[in-house]
């Protein structure tokens, strides 16, 4: 699989206007049985991606579980950090990510020079990515470790500006994150929001269980949808979820 595979191929979907899944591996929780409910989705051809990674790897192994996905999928496996020691030169591709939303310069710039020498060693195909935490309902992990506040829920403009400060910036896509286990996704308004004022293919994460709201979501003018609490907690409901959004996708999402 060719490195550039990720955001080459993301941003020729965009240009098509197809919609594209993400499923999203923590390696803390990727044990046998997460693995194996992994190749069996895989082999329904449901999902376009793999992520891995985390807003705290504590106990998990980034790169065996990176190793592991490639033994047995082509998929592009891409790593979405939550630090700087975060990077395997066994993926395809990293989210080389700046918590655009936040004012800590620890996640703006600091993490990022302590990770540059070891991300350009691995050889990964580097995707800048300004990342935006919305509000989901709740503190979670990546609020807590970032120290930052979400964006509130209810003010789309401040998303939307936000967005269009970082693709002046020169960053090739927007990751809207309501962060692991949100009570609530991002509202459909605040994507649409911001889609109105950026090109760049926009990721959104987090809080998506049910095959509406991702519809919607979709809808509104993301590119690309996150899903990683639904898989660990119901394997075979998400299968269903991603099945159903493939099987409506040529009439109602594309």
């Amino acid at each position: 699989m060719n490195k550039s595979s990720f955001l080459s191929t993301l941003c020729e979907a965009k240009a098509k206007g197809e919609k594209k899944i993400a499923l999203l591996i923590d390696p803390d929780k990727a044990g046998p049985s997460i693995l194996e409910n992994t190749r069996s989705l895989l082999c329904s051809d449901l999902v376009d991606y793999l992520f891995v990674g985390g807003s705290l790897i504590s106990e998990g192994d980034l790169d065996n579980t990176v190793r592991s996905l490639k033994s047995f999928s082509e998929l592009p496996v891409v790593i979405f950090p939550g630090a700087s020691f975060h990077v395997s030169s066994h993926a395809d591709s990293i989210l080389f990510l700046s918590l655009v939303s936040g004012r800590n310069p620890e996640f703006l710039i600091g993490q990022q020079l302590l990770a540059a020498p070891k991300v350009k060693a691995s050889g990964l195909d580097v995707c800048p990515t300004g990342y935006m935490l919305i509000d989901g309902g709740k503190p979670t992990s990546v609020s807590y470790i970032s120290n930052t506040l979400p964006i509130p829920r209810d003010k789309p403009d401040i998303a939307a500006v936000t967005a269009m400060t970082a693709e002046m910036m020169g960053m090739k896509l927007v990751f809207m994150d309501a962060g692991s286990g949100a009570l609530n996704a991002i509202d459909p308004a605040m994507v649409q929001a911001v889609r109105s004022k950026v090109d760049c293919p926009i990721i959104v994460g987090g809080g998506l269980r049910k095959i509406e709201e991702i519809k919607t979501i979709f809808e509104a003018g993301a590119d690309l949808v996150v899903v990683g609490s639904l898989f660990e907690r119901d394997p075979s409901g998400s299968l269903e979820v991603f099945s159903a959004i493939k099987q409506r996708a040529d009439i109602e999402i594309y």
